[in-house]
């Protein structure tokens, strides 16, 4: 017989979902199953809770204590760079190979690299805005009109100005 299943453990699951879609249960079975969730509820879980990431790829945290499962949103730099493009949301299954680009405000750049300041190996917030413009550049949208690697170029020979934190 196995050990007894500790009530106040906590045990925290990370999952990539699709926002606001209910995912396959069948992949979330071998993850929450064995912790005594219902694979279904928590799917139900995260389609509300990732409701306004509709059609993107988004990182859940599942925090499981005495089988209630609570999830919060992580949102990666390009999750939160496509949802600064304001792009109307499409259907992941009729819709591929989409190219985003829009063009997005430089402060909107520093309020993205704000949210991601805790999860960046960057020293500073010039260099978690970086990061971010690095990530803008893959995917393929501008900055006030630029390529986002002449930003990174006009940040690192200080012609433009990262506001402190």
């Amino acid at each position: 017989m196995p050990p007894k299943f500790d009530p106040n453990a906590i045990t925290i699951v990370y999952l990539r979902a699709v926002g606001g879609e209910v995912g396959a249960t069948s992949t979330l079975a071998p993850k929450v199953g064995p912790l005594g969730l219902s694979p279904k509820k928590v799917g139900d879980d995260i389609a509300k809770a990732t409701g306004d990431w509709k059609g993107l790829k988004i990182t859940c945290k599942l925090t499981i204590q005495n089988r209630q499962a609570k999830v919060e949103v992580v949102p990666s730099a390009s999750a939160l760079i496509i949802k600064a493009l304001k792009e109307p949301p499409r259907d992941r299954k009729k819709v591929k190979n989409v190219k985003h680009n829009g063009d997005i405000t430089f402060d909107e750049v520093v309020s993205i690299a704000r949210v991601m300041r805790a999860r960046s190996m960057a020293r500073e917030l010039s260099g978690t805005c970086k990061e971010i413009l690095g990530t803008a550049q893959s995917v393929g949208c501008t900055i006030d009109g630029q390529h986002p690697h002449d930003v990174i170029e006009a940040i690192s020979s200080g012609e433009m100005e990262v506001p402190d934190s």
